[in-house]
């Protein structure tokens, strides 16, 4: 009696667990069969190009020779015939399930048909080699085979995007490598004593054997192109940058993975062939380091100026629009792809030459490297994952695996084109174009005083900038700023905010990058949703971020409300004024206020990044406003007080509340019909004026008192010339 009270609860225990050893077996079948369903469609996916190609190869024009369809395809029908009775024989069998049922068989006869895998594999090499070539000189073939659809599945919804042929070629190398798993985990969970587990061992040789004998033919392959979780290396981001190389700006594609940091460069992509990218170097993360003043040699980086930066913009607008006018028009779509092309070539120039902010790495040995970004936020992304991934990484990269693996980015890639306003699709959003009022109020969260500020970036022509930034609000763990900024946005559609720490003390400043700067305490972004912005009330909204929040109002007004000019309603002051009223008055030829500003700045702001560009505090800039139209003696003395952007700001909003524009619409016509006789003053001069039409800038600081008399006495010489012209004999 007692021995048998003993011997039941172990008996008990092992009934249970053949009982869920044989219910896992159930989930593990299942899980084979879903793979199966997904396989199946990769496999369809290229049959489906082949049957019109055989069909038009026997025509007068055929695409691909029967012999090279032959050597691309080459086995495919044959294994997707065996997979798909493999799938039909397996799936009644567990749709009928019960812990007697038996599939042995059918992963025998499967692992029997190996061979065919075999000439695959050993064909492989030739049909990539094949389809690439055939790509080359077959524009038509290479759009069908870099848009292969595959049939979406229940299990694996994301397959219903477009494949590339090479990326379905390399599932069956991939499918036979996983052979063996797929038996380990199916015999873990059979029962010795089930009548299954002798011919599962059976084709679990066949299967390693097989393996054994391309297993070194496959594998490096394997893991350069693999990025799926669980494998070695996975992509984490990847993004344009732009690098400086020997004091010279180029454009390169810089992709993070798991345990390196890989930059390339895209080759000129020739007719008919798709992206191609070269490797400029690599770091191993574990050996990566971020430069700091010490260990940095002090190179310069080239800035561009602002008025370049302007240009662009409008030759992108204006290519822009011309392109919208092309489309409403019977004109052929080769008109509309050359004007793309014009636009890609300019916004990759925008993109090469607008940022200014070093984000440098060197290697253990020492050797740096210096990316130029235009957003702080972006680099902070960066440092905090890869600081993140060196706590874990663990490296081993041979010079095969190296090509392959910057072979493999092309698919890899998740940042495909130049990330502009071109790429965006009709029906996407273009984002919103106007002026943003933002008030920061305050923040709460944190867990000691600090000395905080906030800085403001938008999105602009496809990356970010930073547009305005708060005072220092010293020793609080509440600090309420409560301070207003106009930003211009153009095309926007993400507002970013990060937050500062002050670091007075310099031996607390953060040094990396070769230069000094605060310590970012946390960083977060909105949407602008066009649809709430649209209300004309202000929005109060939150930004969460690493246990801090950040309290906001926006107000937007449209790019053709905020551009509306007013007749002018009063005689006194300067703000709405005609300008050559106050110029009357002043007996100038320049508004004092423009002389005042502009001399200001030039004073304390040409080491400042953005002048123009940065917004000022709203309630700096009215104050400044009411000085200067109430003609106050001490303006000069509050604007040394004041910052230098709350400066250009009333600057700015001085030429926006004209009452018509600085280069009138009389004058207009003229101007354009002249424009090609002028000299290179006149043209800058009308490249600001194209830009104060669009957004309503002012003339930055090219505004010598000289330019003005010069531009229009110019103007009417041309007119007077043309008008002479046009009336002669």
């Amino acid at each position: 009696m007692f021995t048998n009270c003993f011997l039941c609860p172990p008996l008990y225990q092992v009934e249970l667990d053949q009982e869920k050893g044989l219910e896992m077996r159930k989930w593990v079948l299942s899980g084979i069969l879903a793979s199966e369903e997904t396989y199946l469609s990769h496999l369809e996916a290229l049959l489906i190009p082949m049957k019109p190609l055989r069909a038009a190869a026997t025509t007068s024009q055929p695409m691909l020779t029967i012999q090279q369809i032959e050597t691309i395809f080459f086995k495919v029908p044959e294994l997707h015939e065996i997979h798909k009775d493999f799938y039909d024989a397996l799936l009644p069998r567990v749709q009928d399930w019960s812990h007697q049922q038996c599939v042995g068989d059918l992963f025998q006869k499967l692992a029997s048909q190996l061979g065919v895998y075999r000439a695959f594999v050993d064909n492989y090499k030739v049909a990539v080699e094949t389809a690439d070539k055939c790509c080359q000189a077959n524009a038509q073939f290479a759009e069908i085979s870099e848009n292969l659809k595959v049939k979406s599945t229940k299990d694996c919804k994301d397959q219903s995007a477009k494949n590339s042929l090479e990326t379905l070629l390399y599932k069956p190398v991939d499918r036979v490598t996983r052979s063996t798993l797929v038996l380990h985990d199916l015999l873990k969970h059979t029962p010795p004593s089930h009548p299954d587990h002798p011919l599962l061992q059976d084709a679990l040789r066949i299967s390693q054997n097989f393996l054994s004998s391309i297993n070194e033919e496959i594998t490096p392959r394997r893991q350069s192109m693999t990025v799926k979780k669980g494998e070695n290396r996975q992509l984490l981001r990847d993004r344009f940058m732009v690098e400086l190389v020997e004091g010279s700006r180029k454009l390169r594609h810089v992709f993070l993975f798991t345990d390196l940091l890989l930059c390339t460069k895209l080759k000129k992509q020739a007719a008919g062939k798709g992206q191609q990218y070269d490797c400029k170097w690599y770091i191993p993360l574990a050996d990566l380091t971020f430069q700091t003043i010490e260990d940095c040699e002090s190179t310069p980086i080239p800035l561009v100026q602002d008025e370049e930066i302007d240009a662009m913009k409008i030759k992108i607008s204006q290519i822009k629009n011309e392109i919208q006018r092309e489309k409403r028009t019977t004109k052929g779509p080769k008109v509309i792809e050359r004007l793309r092309k014009k636009l890609s070539e300019q916004e990759s120039l925008l993109l090469l030459m607008s940022p200014n902010m070093a984000f440098r790495v060197a290697n253990r040995n020492g050797k740096g490297f210096t990316f130029l970004i235009s957003s702080d936020y972006e680099r902070a992304e960066w440092r905090e994952i890869i600081r993140e991934q060196q706590k874990k990484c663990d490296f081993s990269l041979t010079s095969l695996e190296l090509q392959m693996l910057t072979n493999s980015c092309v698919k890899l890639q998740t940042v495909h084109t130049i990330p502009m306003t071109m790429n965006k699709e009709d029906d996407e959003s273009p984002g919103l174009y106007g002026f943003l009022n933002v008030i920061v109020h305050s923040a709460s969260g944190l867990k000691q005083s600090l000395n905080l500020y906030c800085s403001l970036e938008v999105d602009s022509f496809g990356y970010f900038v930073n547009k305005a930034k708060t005072r220092v609000y010293r020793d609080s763990t509440e600090p309420n700023w409560n301070e207003e900024f106009e930003i211009e946005l153009e095309g926007s559609q993400t507002l970013r905010l990060l937050c500062y720490e002050k670091c007075c003390n310099k031996t607390k400043q953060n040094k990396e990058d070769g230069e000094i700067t605060d310590k970012i305490m946390a960083k977060g972004q909105i949407k602008l949703d066009p649809q709430t912005l649209q209300n004309k009330d202000w929005q109060r909204t939150v930004i969460a971020m690493n246990g801090i929040e950040v309290k906001l109002s926006m107000k937007f007004a449209s790019r053709e409300f905020s551009l509306k000019r007013m007749p002018s309603r009063k005689q006194s002051g300067v703000f709405g004024v005609k300008i050559n009223v106050v110029t009357k008055r002043e007996r100038s030829k320049v508004p004092l206020i423009v002389r005042q500003c502009v001399e200001e700045i030039e004073r304390r702001g040409m080491e400042e990044v953005g002048i123009y560009r940065v917004s000022g505090v709203a309630t700096d800039i009215q104050a400044l406003k009411a000085a200067f139209d109430s003609n106050n003696k001490d303006v000069s003395v509050m604007m040394r007080e004041m910052d230098v952007n709350a400066i250009a700001g009333t600057l700015k909003l001085y030429f926006r509340e004209l009452p018509e524009p600085l280069f009138t619409d009389e004058l207009y016509p003229n101007f354009a019909g002249g424009i090609g006789q002028l000299n290179v003053i006149l043209h800058i001069a009308f490249t600001v004026w194209l830009k104060m039409r669009a957004s309503t800038r002012c003339l930055y600081t090219i505004w010598p008192q000289f330019l003005v008399p010069l531009c229009f006495g110019h103007l009417k010489k041309t007119a007077k010339s043309q008008t002479a012209h046009s009336q002669s004999p």
